[in-house]
């Protein structure tokens, strides 16, 4: 299994399956320009908690924590068993329009299927 993280504004390689992470659309792209298959937003950190965090890496650590109680949670528990489904069956790429990958709920994702894999392999970034 592995699973990376890329911008929405990326391109997508070969054999990667991509899955739009975000709660909201990316801004400035058309829906028919998309480059991902498949958008699961029900796995997105809540909009309070978005908001609370505003991208600022001093607060990632505390972002993360609540971020993975929220995935206890339906209907952001279900969402994140289909992208650990998907991840043992396809090179999964959790896509996010966030500039800062590495203090993003894409890496926190990434991070938490890599623990429900048994060993999986994740690797970082792609951009």
């Amino acid at each position: 299994m592995k699973v990376a993280t890329a911008r929405v504004y990326d391109q997508p390689e070969p054999g990667d399956f991509w899955v739009l992470v975000d709660r909201l659309w990316p801004r400035g792209m058309a829906k028919q320009d998309a480059p991902h298959q498949l958008w699961l937003k029900d796995v997105a950190p809540s909009s309070a908690l978005r908001k609370w965090y505003g991208h600022r890496p001093v607060l990632f650590d505390e972002f993360a924590r609540r971020y993975e109680s929220e995935l206890s949670e339906a209907p952001a528990r279900d969402a994140l068993v289909t992208l650990t489904s998907l991840a043992r069956q396809e090179h999964l790429v959790l896509v996010t329009a966030t500039k800062d990958l590495e203090h993003s709920g894409a890496e926190v994702l990434r991070r938490v299927i890599g623990r429900r894999g048994d060993g999986a392999q994740t690797g970082p970034g792609r951009g």
